[in-house]
């Protein structure tokens, strides 16, 4: 028995020695085989049973921070669109009365007006002042009576804004212009083949001073006929200002 017990621990001891990892062998079997390939998988096996509820997840709702700062102002938006026209209010209520008025009295209004015609055989010279000699309304109260133009031109006496207008008849083509002070402020010009009567108007503020007046340009063909009363200078104050 000894000698084959001895064999046996030779044997192990070699065995240790030269092969790892270490692989148990009986002292009666032989050397061990190669692993053989692994085999296909299985079938899947049955679902299992149902699992029990579980816990409740966090709500859905954010988490709600505070309140930031104002943020800068953005630019304007565009125009909307123009709304329907809506219905009439109703009536307001009745103002207070009013206090009564003065009885009106014509001497105590501020009035500055003339109106005359040119009665004169005479052409007018071009870049002067046109003579109108006969006012208009020769009978009128006193009272109401017009200012007298001095040297063919109409002086401001009360400071306010003025109306002025004119009518003359001429020949075939005529240029006029109304000249405040010594500056032409309007030119007005008509032409025809034959006769024509030309017009214009103007409104004028005046200081207290200004001279206003009507003269004829370089195409100055007013009829001067003694019957004609075609030729008219008029002006008036609209109103007065401070």
């Amino acid at each position: 028995m000894a000698p084959q017990w001895l064999s046996c621990s030779t044997a192990v001891l070699l065995l240790l020695v030269h092969v790892a990892p270490v692989v148990t062998q009986s002292c009666t079997g032989g050397t061990p085989g190669i692993p053989g390939i692994p085999g296909t998988h299985g079938p899947d096996g049955k679902h299992g049973v149902k699992g029990e509820k579980g816990d409740p997840g966090e709500s859905s709702q954010p988490v709600r921070g505070q309140k930031g700062m104002t943020g800068p102002r953005g630019p304007p938006g565009r125009p909307g669109m123009k709304g329907d026209l809506g219905l009439p209010g109703p009536p307001g209520l009745p103002g207070q009365p009013g206090e009564k008025g003065r009885a009106f009295n014509p001497s105590n209004q501020q009035k500055s007006f003339f109106s005359y015609k040119r009665m004169i055989p005479q052409v007018p010279e071009s870049d002067t002042a046109i003579e109108f000699n006969s006012p208009i309304l020769p009978d009128l109260d006193p009272l109401l009576q017009g200012v007298s133009l001095i040297d063919k031109s109409f002086v401001c006496v009360i400071k306010g804004v003025y109306f002025f207008s004119y009518h003359m008849s001429a020949k075939s083509k005529v240029c006029l212009k109304l000249v405040k002070g010594s500056e032409a402020h309007m030119t007005f010009c008509d032409a025809s083949e034959g006769f024509l009567v030309t017009s214009g108007s103007a409104v004028l503020e005046l200081e207290v001073g200004d001279t206003v007046s009507l003269q004829a340009s370089r195409f100055n063909n007013i009829v001067t006929s003694m019957g004609s009363t075609s030729h008219t200078f008029t002006g008036f104050l609209i109103f007065p200002t401070s």
